[in-house]
């Protein structure tokens, strides 16, 4: 596979997407097993973590395929490719990569959701997803691929 042209626009669409996201995850504030007993709350954060996970990775397969030239062939490994490429800090990579287990778990619902490791993602998502964006932003500055 050749290489693909870098699509600059997509990826900061989805990276403002994700800015958005994580503004109204922080609008939570903190959360614990009270707030997921909300159905209405629970459904909106569990919206949200799916969403971060999935243009994450629409990012990650694009760029890694205007970069390599091949796609990754899963979720998981498309956050690791990303660390190998220089886009995202290796630790961050292997860091978020497991998100995308919990984010087959709630699309899928082929396991019942462990509310305790739920919660606790929440605080990793802002803190981790905040980092990407930024690491992602930062390197389509870097490498020339802004906007003129």
């Amino acid at each position: 596979m050749t290489p693909r042209r870098l699509d600059r626009r997509t990826v900061q669409s989805r990276l403002e997407l994700m800015r958005v996201l994580l503004d109204r995850l922080e609008k939570f504030g903190h959360v614990d097993r009270a707030t997921v007993e909300s159905l209405d709350d629970r459904l909106i954060l569990e919206r949200i973590l799916t969403q971060l996970v999935d243009l994450a990775v629409s990012i990650n397969t694009h760029v890694v395929a205007a970069v390599r030239g091949t796609v990754p062939d899963a979720y998981g490994p498309s956050f690791h490719a990303m660390g190998e490429i220089g886009v995202l800090d290796p630790d961050l990579a292997r860091a978020l990569a497991p998100a995308t287990g919990l984010r087959n778990v709630l699309v899928h619902a082929y396991l019942d959701v462990d509310m305790d490791r739920f919660v606790g993602a929440v605080p990793l998502a802002r803190t981790q997803f905040a980092a990407y964006v930024r690491q992602v932003a930062a390197w389509l500055l870097s490498s020339g691929s802004a906007p003129a």
